[in-house]
């Protein structure tokens, strides 16, 4: 049975997420591996719920063969306005009040791809959360799970968009 990261998470209306830097289903560019520059690709959503005031950004590949999969990046209080950020984006140039998590890395970045060799293909799940309330009051030093756990009782959308890569053997 194929990890289904979604399988716990409540059910909410869809809207639109997309990247100009790779198509739905399709492989990450290679700038958004972790030996090609570990740079975050371009993203952009529309159509989220009315009363939306903060979303909440989450990169997470469920096949890494941790037991528990691999969060490449974790950012919550982006402002309800702001329907876009651009490939690279660092933590310091979020929009104002956004904060970074740390990710499985120990960085407070995007952390790009980088399946074992031989592992086969792994998915990448670029999932923007609206919320309903401007800021979530997470404790420091809390990891991208506390941050999916704590959004659960104000998420009123969800947008969800899916790149592939591999490390041949």
């Amino acid at each position: 049975m194929v990890n289904d990261p979604n399988w716990r998470l409540p059910e909410v209306p869809a809207f639109d997420l997309e990247s100009l830097d790779f198509t739905p289903g399709g492989p990450l560019p290679t700038t958004a591996r972790a030996d090609g520059g570990n740079r975050s690709p371009a993203l952009h959503w529309s159509g989220a719920p009315e009363g939306t005031k903060s979303f909440a950004l989450t990169a997470y590949d469920p096949d890494a063969p941790t037991g528990s999969g691999f969060w490449h990046w974790a950012v919550y209080n982006i402002p309800g306005d702001v329907t876009e950020l651009p490939a690279g984006v660092s933590t310091d140039d979020l929009p104002a009040g956004a904060v970074t998590l740390s990710n499985e890395m120990g960085g407070e970045e995007f952390t790009g791809a980088a399946p074992p060799p031989g592992d086969g293909q792994h998915r990448y799940f670029f999932t923007v959360s609206a919320l309903d309330i401007g800021e979530l009051d997470i404790p420091a030093g809390a990891t991208p799970a506390v941050l999916g756990f704590m959004l659960r009782a104000n998420i009123i959308g969800r947008a969800q968009l899916i790149g592939l890569a591999e490390t041949p053997a």
